[in-house]
């Protein structure tokens, strides 16, 4: 028996599964250290399942969501759940679930026996049957951005061969637990088609994903009997593609589908987020489901047509609070909106967050120490859920001023706040000159310079900046933000550091050089500290992927940059070396992506603010005569709006920041990029309009597949195609790295390469670094043999 008799019910997508204190980082990271066992790990993760559940329970939602949690990936979790886990892998009887899901999460090397993978990527530390044959090494699966969010997410690998068996011990087991816990259980899965959209063949580009849609739709149809038959109350079912513009065989898809799943009797809750349904509006609205959710934050103007097209005998939850962003929610604008809404229903509503909770921090009961003004501004998960409370009471009729009177206040006192606005700041913008993002010549004229002024080797080596996080450097880092370390004893560990990262990279015989960062917390954190406008916390970590965890500023005003960031320690590593000694900055767009984003104004004028920041760093470098600066931007890609129709409006803003940051130097100082884990070849002539002399990109784990199509826009820059995946704790083979770079020279010409891995090295450790990168090295000399 469902309980759609309450008029005004609230619940949310899905909630942060890290914990308050990252405790499933931590377990995830003892786990593969061999430390905690597969039991171990479980019953951590029982352990948060009924914190999150009770703190929503105790928030006064009327169903608690329960599937949401994953040990690494929700997308990976689905790979199990129906039962295709890619035949590559090999895996056997002796393989337990967990421990194969952590291998197409993290790879397996080739020297890894059954027992030896066991122990190596479960940790369990438990004895189990073993064979003396090698299990094949096996990259993990790739890796990219779930739709235009922060978070990674697992790619599905998808074949004609591919075939689905319902594996859903996992889920209804914790299903169990919550209904034990005497909870109202709402189950969330990923819809069929978002899970086939999501997935790529990695063996045939033309293969029809869509094809595997009816062997895949029975699978479905048997979980959501089971989850009836175990008193599951509703399932929702996300299918975020209806955000995206859509062939029309994947929009005529959806109709039967649903129609099929609809035969098992649940009430179906299909929820979509992130975007307009724009003309998929009417398609959500008629599908034979019993409910609709939409996002309200994204595109508030569609719900009124939302209203009108449901059919009054479905429920409409309306995710009226930002699950993407971290700003107290405007309360009095809210109720604005749903009061219509409520009396075309009949009274009748759901209330919810936008999204899942997932891409905000936890709780802002850790942020004492944050500004008090600041901190009354903000509206973290926990906060959230006592916000759809609050609109539901209110709603209702219930008496709520005194709430709404203290929320009322702390809009009020954002908007006002002298400490949002810069003047100086607002007219620089206004007397930016019109050819501010423009190079002094063109690219060729450039790279003869550089060439000169450089003298490096065919195929030239190097990394893209971080090198290994130790235990010392963390330690010397939190003993000086405890006040136990000097400024002064700081800065000499770090210099150390430095100096041993310059030293190791010397005795490997890399090209060009990077310091390190080993005195920088995270590539977004460490500048943001350094400027106006930005604040931070000390527990607000969003999951980026698996045990990854990133701590986001908050921009909450006017950018500024008071005094140089990075020179300092760039110098002192140049002068440890006569090679070339890249500085490392972060670029606008990228720190406005992975910033919790300041919503008072268009995002397209935070980036200018950032541009012209890093632009003063870039000088600042170039005068103290670094030759080489690379200016990050992972994430231009991510930052593109769902909507083609929406591209050029954001690209045209977000390579222009990047020019501006990037241009005021001379043709003889190089200019580099990075981007990873997205698909780049849709916007080629964006990318190739940025003019950076050099970009890095991630395409190991795509086999090079992401390099084509720089090929085929014949891209006039150099690029460096990264040889091995940094994320996998697998050391990659020489002749691997050989035959990628064989690849990658049929596609750009062996003139314009360079040899790099995908991404930083922070999150690997000194001696799988050393070894990965001597073969690297090894192969670029085998290449200039060749070449």
């Amino acid at each position: 028996m469902t309980n759609t008799n309450k008029a005004i019910q609230t619940h949310i997508p899905g909630f942060p599964r890290i914990g308050a204190a990252r405790e499933l980082k931590f377990a995830l990271e003892r786990h593969w250290r061999g430390e905690l066992s597969e039991a171990g790990l479980e019953e951590i993760g029982r352990e948060l399942r009924a914190r999150h559940w009770a703190l929503q329970r105790e928030a006064g939602l009327d169903l608690v969501t329960v599937g949401d949690f994953a040990f690494y990936d929700q997308v990976a979790s689905h790979i199990q759940l129906f039962g295709c886990e890619p035949a590559r892998y090999g895996f056997n009887a002796e393989q337990s679930p967990l421990q194969r899901y952590f291998t197409m999460a993290r790879g397996r090397s080739a020297d890894v026996t059954p027992t030896a993978a066991h122990d190596a990527d479960c940790g369990c530390g438990q004895p189990h049957a073993s064979t003396s044959a090698a299990l094949p090494a096996a990259a993990a699966l790739e890796m990219t951005k779930w739709f235009d969010t922060n978070y990674h997410y697992l790619v599905p690998e998808f074949s004609a061969d591919t075939s689905f068996t319902l594996a859903a011990e996992r889920l209804l087991a914790e299903v169990a637990e919550a209904q034990t816990l005497g909870h109202a259980v709402k189950a969330t899965l990923i819809g069929p088609l978002t899970l086939l959209w999501l997935g790529k063949s990695r063996d045939d580009s033309n293969f029809d994903r869509l094809s595997l849609l009816e062997q895949l739709l029975p699978a479905y149809s048997q979980l959501l009997q089971r989850l009836k038959a175990q008193g599951v109350q509703w399932v929702q079912i996300d299918e975020p593609i209806l955000g995206l513009d859509l062939p029309a065989a994947w929009r005529n898809a959806f109709e039967n589908t649903y129609w099929q799943l609809n035969q098992a009797g649940v009430p179906l809750l299909l929820a979509t987020y992130f975007s307009p349904l724009e003309e998929n509006l009417s398609l959500a609205c008629r599908l034979p489901v019993a409910g609709l959710h939409v996002d309200a934050v994204r595109a508030p103007h569609e719900l009124t047509s939302i209203a009108d097209w449901l059919p009054v005998h479905k429920v409409l939850s309306v995710g009226i609070v930002d699950g993407r962003n971290i700003w107290r929610t405007d309360l009095d604008a809210a109720l604005a909106k749903l009061a219509p809404i409520v009396d075309k229903r009949g009274g009748k509503l759901w209330l919810s967050s936008s999204c899942s909770l997932l891409h905000v921090p936890f709780s802002l009961a850790a942020e004492q120490h944050l500004d008090a003004d600041i901190r009354d501004w903000l509206a973290f998960a926990t906060e959230k859920l006592d916000e759809l409370q609050l609109l539901k009471r209110t709603l209702q009729g219930d008496d709520t001023n005194a709430a709404l009177t203290t929320a009322r206040a702390a809009i009020a006192s954002r908007r006002a706040s002298p400490r949002v606005h810069q003047p100086a700041v607002r007219a620089r913008l206004d007397q930016l000159p019109a050819d501010a993002d423009q190079r002094r010549s063109g690219f060729a004229e450039r790279q003869a310079a550089q060439r000169a002024r450089f003298k490096l080797p065919s195929f030239p080596t190097t990394t893209i900046g971080s090198f290994p996080q130790t235990p010392a450097i963390r330690s010397a880092r939190a003993a000086h933000k405890r006040g136990e370390l000097d400024a002064a004893g700081y800065q000499a560990q770090m210099r150390a550091e430095i100096a041993d990262a310059v030293q190791r990279q010397e005795a490997l015989g890399l090209d060009v050089l990077v310091h390190g960062e080993a005195e920088r917390n995270d590539m977004v954190e460490y500048f943001g500290e350094q400027l106006d406008g930005f604040t931070f916390t000390q527990q607000g970590w969003v999951q980026s992927y698996g045990s990854r965890c990133v701590k986001p500023p908050i921009i909450y005003g006017d950018v500024n940059r008071p005094k140089a960031m990075t020179v300092d320690w760039t110098v002192h590593a140049q002068s440890l070396t006569a090679k070339p000694m890249k500085g490392m900055l972060t670029g606008p767009i990228t720190i406005l992506q992975w910033s919790f984003v300041r919503d008072d104004q268009p995002r397209a004028d935070t980036a200018l603010q950032l541009a012209l920041a890093i632009r003063d760093e870039v000088t600042d470098l170039e005068q103290a005569g670094i030759g080489i600066i690379q200016i990050d931007e992972p994430a231009v890609r991510e930052g593109l709006p769902l909507r083609r129709s929406r591209w050029d409006g954001y690209l045209d803003w977000a390579t222009r920041a990047f020019r501006i940051s990037a241009s005021a130097v001379a043709d003889r100082t190089q200019i580099h990029t990075h981007m990873c884990y997205a698909e780049f070849n849709d916007i080629l002539p964006q990318i190739a309009a940025m003019d950076a002399d050099v970009i890095t990109i991630e395409t190991s784990r795509s086999d090079m597949e992401l390099l084509h199509g720089f090929g085929q826009f014949a891209y006039p820059n150099e690029i460096g195609p990264g040889v091995y995946d940094i994320h996998s704790p697998r050391v990659p083979d020489q002749q691997d790295m050989v035959r990628l770079l064989h690849k990658a020279s049929a596609v750009i010409p062996p003139s314009r390469l360079w040899v790099n891995p995908d991404c930083g090295l922070k999150t690997r450790g000194w001696a799988e670094t050393e070894a990965a990168l001597r073969n690297m090295v090894a192969a670029a000399q085998q290449l200039r043999s060749v070449y």
